[in-house]
């Protein structure tokens, strides 16, 4: 419980530093960094966060941290609102099953779908909308795979450096 209410209330209250977007202008290149800045500030922050993990665990592999810093990217496609991001917690925790089956609909017409079930399909597809946005801005395919499988659990067809990579960006992001 305690976690969770600091990760709502950084999401809230965070906002990068200047010195951060920096840093992340300059790992992730021109069109990478575009993608970026569509992030909501408190997501910003929350990915400059998971990059410095990343870097406390003497990882510099730019694929890697350009995935750290890109890891949320997708939920820009459907930014959510506060309640929203409370509401995904309380139906993953309560009804975990059913939260990722609501969240598996095509979200092509996302605002056609009730606006309850809309912030359940941010949540389990905006890794793979996140991919695809990275893929398209020219990201590297170690930063791609990343990205798109940051969320799973046992991700198949990995290589044994991509999933060494993968845990170190999961347990980075689990921190943060």
């Amino acid at each position: 419980m305690l976690y969770r209410f600091q990760q709502f209330w950084l999401a809230v209250s965070s906002r990068p530093k200047t010195d951060d977007l920096q840093q992340a202008a300059q790992i992730l290149g021109a069109r990478l960094y575009a993608v970026f800045c569509q992030m909501q500030p408190g997501e910003q922050a929350h990915s400059l966060q998971v990059m410095r993990r990343v870097q406390k665990q003497n990882q510099t592999d730019r694929g890697l941290l350009a995935a750290a810093l890109l890891h949320d990217c997708g939920k820009s496609r459907r930014p959510l609102r506060l309640w929203e991001r409370v509401w995904i917690v309380l139906v993953k925790t309560g009804l975990p099953t059913q939260a990722k089956a609501w969240g598996r609909q095509p979200y092509t017409r996302i605002n056609d779908l009730p606006f309850w079930q809309q912030p359940l399909i941010v949540a389990e597809q905006h890794a793979a909308w996140g991919a695809e946005m990275a893929a398209n801005a020219g990201a590297a395919e170690l930063t791609v795979r990343l990205i798109g499988c940051h969320q799973d659990k046992r991700p198949s067809q990995l290589t044994p450096m991509e999933k060494k990579f993968l845990s170190v960006l999961q347990n980075a992001d689990n921190e943060s």
